[in-house]
């Protein structure tokens, strides 16, 4: 797969009522099951097995923001515990670091049970 091929997404933002768009570029082929956790949360696909809340990144907010560094969020749950997979809780991701050295890397967290 090339990386034409790769599907994106992006994040609509708002900072000091500026309005800007974060587009990513999933490594489906390289980590399948966290790409596609992630691609769904962000088109709004299903609901929580474990909250029963609508799993999507939609509305939730960057609960940490270092600047010319990197953001964090993702807790749509608002609970303080990260969020929810489509998988149900927490997943094994696939994690994988045979991708090019100088490319911007967005890094998913997930705990898994072990």
């Amino acid at each position: 797969m090339g990386v034409k091929d790769r599907p994106q997404c992006y994040f609509d933002v708002e900072l000091n009522r500026e309005p800007g768009r974060i587009v990513f570029q999933l490594f489906s082929d390289v980590c399948p099951k966290t790409s596609k956790n992630f691609l769904s949360l962000c088109t709004e696909k299903g609901t929580g097995k474990i909250t029963g809340k609508k799993l999507c990144y939609k509305g939730s907010t960057f609960h940490r923001v270092v600047k010319n560094f990197m953001v964090q969020g993702g807790d749509f749950t608002e609970n303080g515990r990260g969020g929810e997979s489509i998988y149900g809780g927490y997943f094994e991701g696939n994690w994988n670091f045979k991708l090019p050295k100088k490319q911007y890397i967005i890094l998913l967290s997930s705990k898994s049970q072990s």
